[in-house]
């Protein structure tokens, strides 16, 4: 019954011509409203509900062909044997228990809508050519937190339970735990869109730290922008002790930079160590708060804007070359 189910979820998702395909959802209404796809996983995957599958290939074909393309590596849509892979994934006890606890903790979403549609409208205004996307939830079986596709813009709630949620306690490190709370969907959601709207352009051998971090700076600081927030501790994810730890030490910090030249450094691995979440960094002794690179970035393109008020949000994000810069 399940394979004959996903054939035919497999046909709709590449032969459904009136759906999302043909829809305009670049346009801003005014409202973003999140389509729960998770809803959908649920009903198609545990409890094996057929509308369910008609639903996620009719409604939302591309949003299907991502998850079980790109974000599970699964196969392809049409492979007649996809729906044994994509029940059996699912079924996964662990998955289940997750997804029955996101149906309670993200019952309403009213306040996700809220913050979507004020940050979206604020971006629109601040890049007029940018697309504003379809967004959705989903459940990417602990994969990815966001995902991005043509004009698609997907959440993750399996990613977003909370620090102390007991079953991530079985696969994830500390530091990773801190940044899978729900207060992390909407500045995760902006950050990774602005990137995958202006991807960084990387040269191996010819972008260096600054480069990296210059880049990772500005989409921070515009999505810190378009969402109003004004604490870095929002924006980084940053615990009150590691902001005022970074206040304290930025130049300092600054000047060891400087002189040691990694601002002019290609070398992958320190560059890594500045942008990875993995706080292994030590400096005077002290471990340094993870992400350290791009919270510098963010400070210096804070900097850049109020040294440069001309510039507009648009010029700032096709910028590649900022010049000298200093904390």
């Amino acid at each position: 019954m399940r394979n004959i189910l996903f054939i035919i979820l497999s046909c709709i998702v590449l032969t459904a011509c009136h759906t999302d395909e043909q829809k305009n959802y670049v346009s801003f209404s005014g409202n973003v409203k999140v389509f729960r796809y998770d809803r959908l996983q649920y009903e198609a995957s545990v409890q094996n509900s057929f509308s369910a599958m008609q639903k996620m290939g009719l409604e939302f074909p591309r949003a299907t062909k991502l998850l079980i393309e790109d974000v599970l590596a699964l196969g392809r849509v049409e492979d007649p044997a996809i729906n044994e892979k994509l029940c059996s994934y699912y079924s996964d006890s662990t998955l289940v228990q997750i997804m029955n606890d996101a149906n309670v903790k993200f019952k309403d979403m009213s306040k996700i809508e809220k913050g979507l549609t004020s940050g979206f409208r604020n971006l629109k205004e601040e890049l007029p050519d940018i697309q504003i996307p379809k967004v959705y939830s989903l459940f990417s079986a602990l994969n990815q937190s966001v995902v991005v596709g043509d004009s698609l813009l997907g959440f993750s709630l399996d990613k977003y339970m909370g620090a102390d949620y007991p079953l991530y306690r079985r696969y994830y490190y500390e530091y990773q735990r801190r940044t899978m709370t729900p207060e992390r969907i909407l500045p995760d959601c902006f950050t990774f869109y602005l990137l995958s709207q202006y991807p960084f352009q990387w040269i191996p051998g010819h972008r260096t730290l600054k480069d990296v971090i210059m880049h990772q700076g500005k989409i921070r600081w515009v999505a810190q922008k378009v969402l109003g927030i004004h604490s870095d501790t929002e924006i980084m994810g940053y615990s009150k002790e590691e902001t005022e730890w970074c206040r304290k030490n930025k130049e300092m910090l600054w000047h060891w930079m400087v002189a040691n030249e990694h601002l002019d450094s290609t070398d992958p691995m320190l560059i890594r160590a500045y942008t990875h979440p993995d706080p292994s960094m030590v400096f005077k002794g002290e471990k340094i708060p993870p992400l350290i690179g791009v919270w510098m970035g963010l400070k210096l393109v804070e900097k850049f804007v109020q040294e440069h008020p001309d510039i507009t949000t648009a010029e700032l994000m096709d910028m590649t070359d900022f010049g000298p810069v200093g904390i």
